[in-house]
């Protein structure tokens, strides 16, 4: 049979519980709808008290609610709650722009249903890890593989300040995945850090930060010298072309005796430049 499609008002249209994915204000969605009407329905559940439960489309609701659309067309599909999970995740994780903080939740929430479908009642009060938990984290994504499912999932152990940091590429997500492991108070002193000195970390550091958290050494003060630190790529490098300055030695002066005396010669400037601030500070004392 062909699937119908009905028209539905938009106060019977109530969002999914726990939506990982937001809904943002789409000016360009909006100018659509208003010109062109909702060219895709939404995809929706009915709910037992009534009324509907949006498994796709909560942002052509919000573009129909912003331009006065007062209902909208719809798939209506009886779905248990592990496949509206499943749909939901699938019909938003291919969005041009997903956050990393939504494809987070978004693989958590999907990973829990697809194990609480996968549960099996002689297994009850056992802790069911191992090949099966792996087998449902690879299902949770589609073009990615159980491992990076089990990596976005841990940004999920970010505070909000740092997740937000994540979103907002301040953090990259290397870094991110080792930050997740540290404490929310660890996390907290952390963000206070990038806050006060304006520093983000490195993966270096953010691994740092975790063998120290691990070993229970990871304080304020050992945050605040991590991150004070002056990264590699940080650091301001003097580079000397050799045709420049080989004119200054005699020929067949290699690259390593051109370089001693170089350093022989600021050693030299450096004393004479002491012995002259001494000789400053002296007459001034007078």
């Amino acid at each position: 049979m062909k699937e119908q499609i009905k028209n539905i008002p938009l106060a019977d249209l109530h969002p999914f519980p726990d939506n990982p994915f937001s809904v943002r204000e789409d000016t360009e969605l909006q100018e659509s709808v208003r010109d062109y009407g909702v060219i895709s329905p939404l995809v929706v559940r009915p709910l037992e008290s009534g009324g509907y439960e949006i498994i796709s489309g909560h942002r052509r609701k919000a573009a129909c609610e912003a331009v006065g659309i007062k209902d909208i067309p719809a798939f209506v599909r009886k779905l248990d709650d592990t496949a509206a999970v499943v749909a939901l995740v699938d019909s938003n994780l291919h969005r041009e722009h997903v956050l990393p903080s939504e494809k987070a939740f978004a693989y958590k929430l999907k990973l829990g249903a697809i194990k609480r479908q996968g549960e099996r009642s002689d297994l009850a009060g056992f802790d069911t890890c191992g090949q099966a938990v792996h087998k449902s984290r690879d299902d949770v994504a589609i073009s990615e593989s159980g491992r990076q499912v089990q990596r976005y999932i841990r940004l999920t152990k970010l505070i909000p300040q740092l997740l937000k940091a994540v979103d907002e590429g301040k953090i990259a997500f290397s870094p991110a995945i080792e930050l997740s492991y540290l404490s929310e108070h660890e996390q907290a002193a952390l963000h206070w850090t990038m806050e006060s000195e304006e520093r983000t970390p490195s993966l270096s550091q953010s691994q740092h930060m975790r063998r120290l958290s691990a070993e229970g050494l990871l304080n304020m003060d050992a945050v605040f010298k991590i991150m004070t630190e002056i990264k590699p790529n940080q650091q301001e490098k003097l580079k000397l072309k050799t045709e420049n300055i080989r004119g200054f030695f005699p020929k067949g002066y290699d690259i390593q005796q051109m370089e001693r005396v170089i350093m022989k010669l600021l050693a030299e400037w450096q004393r004479k430049r002491e012995d002259r601030n001494r000789e400053d500070r002296s007459r001034g004392a007078r």
